[in-house]
């Protein structure tokens, strides 16, 4: 068992963050655990998302920038035919078109137009900041703030599967890119919309999620 004093000195915590929670869900539940101030989460991902999160306490807190800075793997599916104002599965889908026309070529060929350094529009509903408010605060409110496209770089981008109007995916770029405004751009590209329909974060540099724990089990070896 890890004493608290060793989580003070500093630990990196793998966690497979499960659906449905946030990641300051899983970064609270771990301070209360191991009863330390000191815990953060170096990147966060979506509720309706899963995966690798890297939870630093005590000391290696100052490590959670660097962290945050490493290149990211997705893996998901995309949902064609139709778009949501969120981009993903917070928010209903509308705007429904229909696909049939479209080949397998089609969709692999549109993967093409985003890998390399592009130029990216966050979403609207986001955590980013306008004069010091959060974009998905305005957007709740129908208000659309005007923001500047952001670069990022898309060094891989690859179909693992086709079962339309699924598409499953593989995705590794650089910290700062959104697979929520990937998946509508990829959409916008088609011309049928698309949104996000599942996320994984399955690697951070070189931290695999293969080697990340659930809560449960963490929770369990500190009650141990």
């Amino acid at each position: 068992m890890i004493s608290n004093q060793e989580f003070a000195e500093g630990k990196v915590l793998l966690i497979d963050k499960p659906l449905e929670w946030t990641s300051f869900d899983a970064v609270k539940k771990i301070r209360t655990l191991i009863k330390i101030p000191k815990v953060g989460h170096a990147g966060t991902l979506d509720p309706l998302a899963t995966g690798l999160l890297i939870i630093c306490t005590g000391k290696f807190t100052k490590m959670i920038n660097e962290y945050m800075g490493m290149e990211k793997e997705y893996t998901g599916t995309f949902t064609i035919g139709a778009i949501t104002p969120t981009y993903d599965l917070e928010s209903e889908p509308k705007d429904f078109k229909a696909y049939d026309h479209l080949t397998t070529e089609d969709l692999f060929k549109a993967t093409k137009i985003f890998i390399g350094d592009i130029l990216q529009m966050p979403p609207q509903h986001s955590a980013i900041k306008k004069d010091g408010k959060p974009l998905y605060v305005s957007a709740r409110k129908g208000i659309e703030v005007k923001v500047d496209p952001r670069p990022v770089t898309i060094k891989e981008f690859e179909l693992t599967g086709i079962e339309l109007p699924v598409v499953h995916f593989r995705v590794v770029c650089s910290t700062g890119t959104y697979i929520r405004s990937l998946a509508n751009d990829f959409g916008a590209e088609l011309g049928v919309g698309a949104y996000l329909s599942s996320l994984r974060r399955t690697r951070i540099g070189n931290f695999s999620v293969t080697d990340a724990q659930t809560i449960e089990h963490f929770v369990e070896s500190v009650k141990r």
